[in-house]
């Protein structure tokens, strides 16, 4: 593998992709655009850090873990752009919900 380096630390990135079941660094930079379900952060430090975007899609499990965590997390607007994304990726996934409740 190809050493990488982390654009907001410099340090080296020299380890798999995933580590016990969790993305590393390195798995989440060689991710591609597509891979996540909500673009970069239009933030300064979204840009600064390199980031390609927020909830990774990847696999059915970061599908269903993105789902949550917007569901814990996001805007109605949010909700609603991960929901659609992962239903079109994941037609199996059971994608409900219209925002938070009590809201």
């Amino acid at each position: 593998m190809a050493t990488k380096t982390n654009p907001r630390t410099g340090r080296k990135i020299e380890r798999e992709k995933e580590s016990e079941g969790h993305i590393t660094t390195s798995g989440r930079l060689g991710l591609q655009k597509k891979q996540f379900a909500l673009p970069a952060s239009a933030t300064e430090k979204g840009k600064a850090s390199g980031a390609k975007g927020s909830y990774p899609i990847d696999t059915a499990a970061r599908a269903r873990n993105a789902l949550s965590r917007v569901a814990q997390h996001g805007t109605a607007a949010q909700q609603a752009t991960v929901r659609r994304k992962v239903k079109a990726k994941y037609p199996d996934i059971e994608v409900e919900g219209k925002g938070k409740k009590g809201k």
